[in-house]
């Protein structure tokens, strides 16, 4: 109940899962009453977390349940750092070396945000997730033994005590804020545009802001071999964007220079590869074509 009460009092949603495991302890949807908070239709456990203290005390004073965050509601992205027994293999890197390497080929430490030490001696670094979007769950996108919870996950939090261990805060009481580097990694490809390839002057900005969030989670997500062939045609693409006044120059600059540094490019090699790139679509793509 402590454990419980100390989340939502960080304004983390929380719902009971079974005393010394990892599943929810709510009924399920056959076996739902339809009363309560259910009455106008099965709630799930996403759905159900709650910040309440009065309906903390009254759940967990039923039973020692452990405590699930649901990160979605939470406002949180966590990174799970898995330790490769855990994924079936015992000679692979862990989790946190996996991460810790590729936070090094983007140029920045490991973020100091609050942790979490699991039962399995992995690691949850808590971070919170932008305004205004709306991020999922990932397996293994980040790197090898690295997943994310957030919109339909939840992870067990400090305190929950399992037979292989205790869940415990290890350091960092502050949740940092998700890096954007780390955010171009995860965002979502947006679905593909309907709209023509050369796009009407009023569609142009719209289609415009799809393209760069495409573009660069293409070029971020890159790999060796590949990386700056797509970090020049993905500058080569943006630049009529920039031409048409679409997007501003710094703008794309910004974005694909994040983004080719998450993929392992230097700092030097991307400012080059898009000073050149940029150059050339905004020379070639002065005049705006219409649709037809």
């Amino acid at each position: 109940m402590r454990a419980a009460l100390d989340a939502a009092e960080r304004g983390w949603y929380v719902f009971p899962l079974r005393p010394g495991g990892k599943p929810p302890a709510l009924h399920g949807e056959k076996s739902c009453p339809r009363t309560g908070e259910c009455a106008s239709g099965h709630r799930k456990w996403e759905q159900r977390a709650t910040t309440d203290p009065d309906r903390i005390r009254a759940a967990w004073s039923r039973a020692p349940f452990n405590v699930g965050i649901a990160c979605g509601p939470s406002g949180l992205l966590v990174v799970d750092l898995d330790t490769p027994e855990h994924k079936g293999s015992s000679d692979a890197p862990d989790g946190a070396t996996t991460f810790r390497a590729l936070c090094e080929r983007a140029g920045h430490a490991v973020p100091t945000t609050y942790r979490v030490r699991t039962a399995s001696g992995g690691q949850h670094l808590y971070f919170t997730a932008p305004e205004g979007v709306r991020l999922s769950n990932t397996a293994g996108t980040v790197a090898d033994s690295v997943d994310t919870r957030a919109w339909g996950g939840y992870v067990v939090a400090a305190g929950s005590i399992t037979p292989a261990g205790r869940y415990e805060a290890l350091c960092g009481s502050e949740t940092a804020s998700l890096p954007v580097w780390l955010q171009t990694i995860l965002q979502p490809a947006p679905k593909p545009s309907q709209a023509p390839s050369v796009a009407i002057v009023g569609q142009s900005r719209r289609y415009a802001d799809v393209a760069l969030a495409n573009e660069t989670r293409n070029v971020a997500t890159a790999q060796v071999g590949e990386r700056e062939a797509k970090l020049f045609r993905a500058a080569r693409a943006l630049g009529r964007f920039v031409a048409w006044g679409d997007i501003p120059r710094h703008v794309v600059e910004q974005a694909l220079q994040e983004g080719g540094e998450a993929a392992g490019l230097s700092a030097s090699e991307c400012r080059s590869t898009l000073r050149s790139a940029l150059n050339w679509s905004i020379a070639h793509n002065q005049r705006r074509r219409e649709a037809a």
